[in-house]
């Protein structure tokens, strides 16, 4: 590995060309709420607002005589190939999902301006990366992989290069978020046995962990993409040559719902503006905490390319993650004060968050679909007790994720 060591070193120097050191900050707020020395490696300060610049630029600066550089990515690797395109006076064909972000396509015109186009194909990545691997075969170019590339590898390495130079040493824990594997294999394969690493990946997307499972990448059958920038279907290749010794126990994966708790805590507490995927490392804290308590851990915050416009629904699924918001269909009588009193049943923190008719189902009887939120969760088996003592007839859709879909 001494090859890969004075590579990704390489990488790290030639890229104060480029931009500063990230921040490695020690958090008060985790360090104390999980007994441990807890630093944020801040990938979500760099110029593009993720680690995503550092694969790019690695891979890019290996090829001086290219002019025409061609990419899929979900958001962050076009960002950083659009910097780089620019920085370079080089051109760059960039195809990106159609769900992609608002604020990340804009974003990579802002970075890119006229040295780039933007192709928008398909819902899911792996649809964009065939699109884009097939332009570029037809086109010319040379093809920029966002992980499944060795250059973009020991570029994404720079991240463990700096964190052991900022920390002074490795540390005893690393916690590395998860899409196509670039910048977790990279880094795990800098600090080697000098520091256990955990791989977090959304639960819709937990690529590495079937790989793992199975022996070999593996093509998910459905991928979720809310984190959408760990939401990959399969694993690159490369990366899994350099994790497939990973033990299935290192492998944590976590629900979207979940994960945007963590993006309104950081958000709230310390005014850290995370996107989902760069939020994973520091929720999967919690899965860890017997482990690694008065330990030094760091977790790669990995991106910060958030989309405001989307802060409503991170919120709907944190609250509900939590408990503190339910939704469930309720039977109500058609006849003058059956609607007082429901509400006469309702405690003092429960707020009525929507209110819909759904249909009557009988002549009698109507269906309300009913929003409510509260203080705390215990709440609501109280509320529940006294809808049951009056009569009530309610069913509780919270969790059911296909008739959630169409109603909430």
């Amino acid at each position: 590995m001494t090859d890969f060591h004075d590579k990704a070193r390489a990488a790290e120097a030639a890229m104060r060309d480029v931009f500063a050191l990230t921040p490695l900050l020690r958090n008060v707020h985790l360090s104390e709420r999980f007994g441990a020395d807890i630093w944020l490696k801040r990938e979500d300060l760099g110029p593009v607002r993720s680690y995503k610049l550092r694969g790019a630029y690695n891979a890019m600066r290996q090829q001086p005589d290219q002019d025409l550089f061609v990419c899929a990515s979900a958001g962050n690797h076009a960002q950083g190939v659009a910097f780089m395109c620019r920085h370079l006076g080089v051109k760059g064909v960039i195809f990106m999902p159609v769900t992609t972000p608002q604020q990340k396509i804009q974003k990579t015109r802002m970075f890119g301006g006229d040295q780039v186009e933007i192709h928008l194909i398909g819902d899911y990545f792996d649809v964009t990366l065939t699109a884009a691997q097939e332009w570029c075969a037809s086109h010319g170019g040379h093809f920029l992989s966002p992980f499944d590339d060795q250059h973009v590898i020991e570029g994404q390495a720079s991240v463990a290069v700096e964190i052991e130079a900022q920390l002074g040493t490795a540390p005893d824990f690393v916690l590395l978020p998860v899409g196509g594997g670039g910048m977790s294999s990279g880094v795990a394969t800098w600090f080697g046995d000098r520091s256990h690493c955990f791989f977090i990946e959304p639960a819709g997307g937990a690529c590495l962990r079937a790989a793992l499972a199975a022996g070999h990448p593996v093509t998910l059958d459905h991928v979720d993409t809310f984190v959408d920038g760990a939401a990959v279907g399969r694993i690159g290749a490369l990366p899994f040559e350099l994790l497939k010794h990973v033990p299935l126990s290192d492998s944590l994966t976590l629900e979207e719902d979940r994960i945007s708790a963590t993006i309104i805590e950081m958000l709230n507490v310390e005014g850290i503006v995370l996107e989902p995927a760069g939020a994973l490392a520091v929720e999967a804290l919690g899965d860890v905490q017997a482990q690694i308590r008065g330990k030094t851990v760091v977790c790669v915050t990995s991106g910060g390319n958030f989309d405001f416009e989307r802060l409503p629904e991170v919120k709907e699924r944190a609250q509900r993650y939590s408990g503190v918001k339910k939704y469930f269909i309720l039977r109500l009588p058609q006849r003058p004060g059956a609607l007082r009193d429901f509400l006469d049943i309702l405690g003092p923190e429960d707020d009525i968050a929507r209110f819909e008719y759904m249909k009557k189902s009988a002549r009698n009887f109507g269906s309300v679909l009913i929003g409510i939120e509260t203080g705390a969760p215990e709440n609501f088996a109280r509320l529940f007790a006294r809808l049951d003592d009056a009569g009530f007839t309610y069913t509780d859709i919270t969790n059911d994720e296909t008739l959630a879909q169409f109603v909430i």
